[in-house]
């Protein structure tokens, strides 16, 4: 785990040493950065190194593997040691007991076939001397960031958006992805908050020629979105490969030469995996969970019931607004992006403090887009049924039931109003706003939008698959990685790994969600380890009661940063709407408490990021 950069741009040595330190927080381990001149041409690959496997600096990078490759790496790969072996048998030496040289050698044995063969979260380059050229991929979920700017001849590349910012005199800022972000609360691939600036999408590989810059972008992996493999066994026959299948995703995470931990919410997703975890170790695995004082907001007595039952070492972090204020106040410099998901928050505070013990943590993240655990599964499920009724009336029954004083009646209402399911999916999830330009979004322009809208799944399949390539990806897998790595702590997630992704979307839909009975499959495993009365209660987030602060200890900090001039500086937004919005929520007549964070956090990285045009 680590940051990586790269570049075909010269800089100076103490401008590669200051976007290197921009992310250092990534790996504080080591620092290593090299200049390569061939071919008359200048390579510099750098590297943030937190070390987690082979801790010797044997294997610090940029590494050289047999003077042939150089790599810069950031990630995991799980089964190194099974691709080690197979290429040791066809004549390949080792000198580390690294997964980075297993990258290296799987790449000269396979060419860019190599990460068909990785199990892990990834992404990496390598320069190939010999054919002067860059290949790179990014792993199957994006799990690990990869931002990169193209121009000509000149390539540069790096974990985070910000090293490539530092000393870059072209960049400009996107109106486009503001938009973005106003509508889906994270920029979605492959944008990013630069025009110049770009992501590689997850499941891709490149190659970038040196000589001529010639870019080649390609998709080596997807989920099956049109459900052609299909499992035909019994549930009982699912259930017990499912189980086989996360066991050893459990183990292979466990696998470091540095202390690991379980993040533990009392949840289902992470009870399991604590469960899978406490099976595989010889010694008490350590839990961790995080309590708010807060009335509605502390799920840590059901983290601690589990944790009796496996007799974990379990460590609760308590947190109040103070701790959270000096996180908010910083957001930008790990982030550096705009990104709205406010449970970022408690995700730092738990890494923050759980790094004082560990290095590497396991969570429970993906659970419910593999296996239909959210909320808005059940209520589409149910509004799916209006839909049979036909459109011209129910555009008269929309109206008619407008006119009722009844709030659920108003929404059943504007459910009616939409012309199929998708609409009505697609349409919640953008949040489109009143404070946002109506003109300002275009929503083909996200790529995802075929795993919703072009398929021929049923409706739950849809959504679970838009989901796990939008929400997952451009919300969850940034939130973990900045969060975690923010504090030099790594993240791994079992049930993101592809062969449980691939078994999940090959199921049956009752196997995961009959009548009301969601996560079906994957409970009744969880339930061979814990007692289901345990899990008997509503499902619960992983929230921070900013709805409170935000009226009570933070209330000067939100009025004096979005004030009626301040929020006329914010592209895109209605500045009296918000106004209006914020003193209503202030009065407590409304919960505006996304709307306010989401423009907080906005407002907080044009202030840092002042100077640049907005196109």
């Amino acid at each position: 785990m680590c940051g990586i950069y790269g570049s075909t741009v010269i800089y100076s040595e103490s401008e590669i040493k200051d976007k290197l330190s921009r992310t250092s927080f990534r790996g504080p381990d080591q620092m290593g950065w090299e200049v390569y001149e061939h071919n008359n041409q200048t390579v510099s690959f750098g590297h943030n190194r937190l070390s987690i496997i082979d801790l010797d600096p044997r294997s610090n990078q940029p590494f050289n593997y047999q003077n042939q490759v150089k790599i810069v790496f950031n990630g995991e790969i799980y089964n190194f040691k099974d691709i080690k072996d197979t290429l040791d048998k066809k004549g390949h030496s080792f000198s580390t007991s690294s997964d980075t040289e297993v990258i290296c050698a799987a790449y000269l044995e396979y060419g860019e076939d190599c990460v068909h063969h990785f199990n892990g979260m990834f992404a990496f380059v390598i320069y190939d001397v010999a054919k002067n050229k860059f290949f790179g991929a990014r792993d199957r979920l994006g799990q690990k960031p990869f931002f990169y700017y193209h121009k000509g001849t000149d390539f540069e590349f790096s974990s985070q958006v910000s090293s490539i910012q530092l000393h870059h005199k072209s960049l400009s800022i996107s109106e486009n992805a503001i938009s973005s972000y106003l509508t889906w609360g994270a920029i979605p691939d492959p944008m990013s908050i630069f025009n110049e600036v770009k992501k590689l999408l997850p499941g891709h590989k490149f190659s970038f020629k040196l000589d001529s810059g010639e870019l080649n972008i390609e998709k080596y992996w997807d989920i099956d979105y049109k459900g052609t493999t299909l499992f035909t066994g019994s549930y009982d026959e699912a259930k017990s490969e499912l189980k086989n299948l996360l066991l050893d995703a459990v183990k292979v995470r466990m696998f470091a030469d540095v202390p690991v931990g379980v993040f533990l919410s009392g949840g289902v997703d992470s009870s399991l995996v604590a469960a899978m975890a406490a099976k595989s170790m010889d010694s008490d695995v350590k839990t961790f969970s995080v309590k708010f004082n807060s009335k509605g907001f502390d799920e840590s007595v059901y983290a601690q019931q589990v944790a009796d039952h496996l007799g974990t070492d379990h460590n609760i972090i308590e947190c109040d607004y103070n701790e959270g204020l000096d996180l908010i106040e910083n957001f930008h410099h790990y982030y550096d992006e705009p990104f709205d998901d406010s449970s970022a928050i408690p995700s730092m505070l738990l890494a923050k403090h759980t790094k004082k013990q560990v290095t590497v943590a396991i969570s429970g993240d993906a659970g419910d887009e593999n296996f239909l655990g959210y909320h808005r599964y059940n209520w589409i499920k149910q509004g799916n049924q209006f839909m049979k009724i036909p459109y011209p009336l129910r555009v008269l029954l929309s109206k008619l039931t407008n006119l009722a004083p009844n709030y659920r009646l108003k929404i059943i209402a504007n459910f009616m109003a939409y012309k199929s399911i998708n609409d009505v999916y697609l349409d919640s999830k953008m949040n489109r706003l009143s404070h946002v330009r109506k003109d300002s979004f275009n929503p083909e322009d996200v790529y995802d939008l075929k795993y919703l809208l072009h398929t021929n799944k049923n409706l739950l399949e849809r959504a679970s698959d838009f989901d796990l390539k939008t929400y997952l990806n451009w919300d969850i897998n940034t939130k973990v990685d900045r969060a975690t790595m923010a504090y030099s702590l790594e993240a791994r997630s079992p049930l993101m790994d592809y062969r449980v992704v691939e078994f999940a979307k090959s199921l049956p839909t009752e196997f995961k969600f009959k009548g009301k009975n969601q996560k079906r499959i994957l409970k009744d495993v969880l339930y061979d380890y814990v007692p289901k009365e345990i899990f008997d209660r509503p499902k619960a987030g992983f929230s921070i009661p900013f709805k409170v602060w935000f009226r009570n200890e933070l209330k000067d900090y939100v009025l004096e940063e979005l004030n009626p001039n301040s929020l006329k500086d914010i592209p895109l937004v209605k500045a009296d709407y918000v106004t209006q919005k914020i003193n209503e929520h202030m009065k407590g007549n409304a919960n505006n408490y996304g709307l306010i964070w989401k423009l907080l956090i906005l407002k907080q990285w044009l202030n840092n990021n002042k100077g640049y045009d907005i196109k």
